[in-house]
């Protein structure tokens, strides 16, 4: 068994998420958490970033969702997926309402975009 990987589709989608988490979280939260972790968040959401766009490339070629909409719909059912694990964690009091709006939006919007990318590329 061989897993096929585009390295463009790759690369390009990995830095599409990381500009896109910095310009979603920028406007959401502003700069009020910016000071309490330093660089260690930036470290670890760039290996989420590339870690993401890999998996995400993954699926789309081991399915063969190949064009636009094959795409979007691979990565719109992993961000689904990764949204009902946070509304799990809702429901049981470890986030708040606010935060899982937030963290939903950006995970429905990237991974359904990441797709979308991956499914050009294959």
């Amino acid at each position: 068994m061989t897993i096929d990987f585009n390295v463009s589709a790759f690369l390009a989608g990995a830095v599409f998420y990381m500009i896109y988490g910095g310009i979603y979280y920028s406007l959401l939260l502003g700069k009020k958490d910016q000071e309490k972790t330093g660089p260690v968040k930036y470290v670890v959401a760039v290996l989420v970033a590339f870690i993401s766009s890999a998996l995400v490339g993954v699926l789309v070629h081991a399915t063969n969702s190949g064009g636009f909409a094959s795409g979007v719909l691979i990565g719109g059912l992993v961000g689904f997926l990764i949204s009902i694990v946070y509304f799990k964690n809702t429901l049981f009091g470890l986030m708040t309402k606010r935060m899982f709006l937030i963290a939903v939006g950006d995970h429905l919007i990237v991974f359904t975009l990441l797709g979308a990318l991956h499914g050009l590329f294959l």
